[in-house]
């Protein structure tokens, strides 16, 4: 069955915000340099702001004042959202730093008082995390990408993509459990984005919970039937643990989204021939044979459907017209394979019914050649 990679989508909206009219006049000089950037573009002008923050930030008196401190993660989240070039040849450490600074201003007790300007700075290090995270994701960095991911959660938590980020980074580094919980709570907000049903399915097959993996895919085809992605990979599920019974239902829309597929083709036609409904068996046997003349399976298995067909209280003509096609077939599966024991077994078997002793002979020489 084919898979679908989980596509990451862009970053989050970059939301500008009229902040709070600053009371201290030295305060002003940070904000004007803020409007001028959002006029002119201009990284000089987030670079001026840093500056005046910082400034203003000289004594332990200063640390504490909560005005100066979010006009400082004010330029410093700007800075880092904005300048991903890293123009202004800012410290590595500013991020972990504005990080923090953040985080002690969110537990402030008057931090209402500016709250737009707080949101502001966490939008803007979520976007600096998320960006981050794509950079280590596109390296095969998984284990840093979803670090980065988890630190952009902290501070858009209601930003729904962060989720399916974590949830691909933990996939690719093989956190099969993580990864399946991750999309289970995907799925309980989205459940119609068919990669994540496929995504999910096939990470619970992977830690072998098939039941898991046969719900996620019901409930899914349920909420988007049209997907040939999600029916094909249910179908498959039921082939591989051999549940015909639900499979049959399947076949039919299966057959019409594959017309000219030889594999799917032969599933349908083993599920019927497991089913004991021999006619649509051949007529799909005879089908991938035609699309896939070099394949021993089909062959041989039709051969063994003839041979079935020849016991089941026939009248005499049909079991002699079914031997022959059994001998035919099977005959045919010899050429493709001379060497495989169970097809040698089976022509043992229909020259015994039709007293043929010269190729039984000839089989059975075959087959102590092969066994001993």
């Amino acid at each position: 069955m084919q898979n679908r990679k989980i596509l990451l989508s862009v970053l989050l909206p970059f939301i500008t915000t009229t902040f709070a009219f600053a009371q201290k006049e030295a305060l002003k000089v940070v904000v004007n340099d803020l409007a001028y950037y959002k006029k002119y573009s201009d990284l000089k002008y987030l670079s001026a702001a840093k500056k005046s923050a910082d400034s203003l930030v000289v004594s332990r008196k200063d640390s504490a004042d909560l005005e100066k401190n979010i006009y400082r993660a004010l330029a410093n989240s700007s800075i880092l959202y904005i300048d991903s070039a890293n123009k202004l040849g800012q410290s590595p450490n500013l991020l972990p730093e504005t990080a923090a600074l953040v985080d002690k201003l969110t537990a402030h007790s008057k931090i209402y008082k500016f709250q737009p300007e707080l949101d502001y700075a966490k939008r803007c290090l979520a976007n600096t995390f998320i960006r981050r995270g794509f950079e280590f994701v596109n390296n095969s960095d998984f284990a840093n990408g979803r670090q980065a991911f988890e630190n952009a959660r902290k501070y858009a938590p209601n930003f729904k993509p962060i989720t399916d980020y974590i949830a691909y980074s933990n996939n690719k580094m093989g956190n099969l459990v993580d990864a399946a919980k991750y999309y289970s709570n995907l799925l309980a907000v989205d459940s119609t984005r068919a990669e994540y049903i496929e995504t999910a399915s096939n990470i619970y097959k992977s830690l072998g919970d098939t039941v898991k993996a046969l719900q996620v895919l019901q409930k899914g085809r349920r909420l988007v039937p049209a997907d040939r992605f999600l029916l094909l990979d249910e179908a498959n599920i039921y082939n591989n643990i051999k549940d015909y019974k639900s499979l049959q239902p399947l076949i039919g829309s299966v057959l019409d989204m594959n017309a000219n597929n030889a594999d799917i083709a032969f599933v349908a036609a083993s599920c019927y021939d497991h089913l004991n409904k021999y006619d649509k068996a051949e007529a799909l046997y005879l089908q991938t044979i035609e699309l896939n003349g070099s394949a021993y399976e089909p062959v041989f298995n039709l051969g063994l459907l003839y041979l079935k067909k020849s016991t089941i209280g026939q009248q005499q003509d049909e079991e002699i017209k079914n031997l022959g096609k059994a001998v035919q077939w099977l005959e045919k599966a010899n050429e493709l394979s001379p060497a495989n024991v169970k097809g040698l077994q089976a022509l043992q078997l229909v020259y015994t019914k039709t007293t043929n002793k010269e190729q039984l002979d000839k089989v059975n020489n075959k087959l102590k050649q092969l066994t001993n």
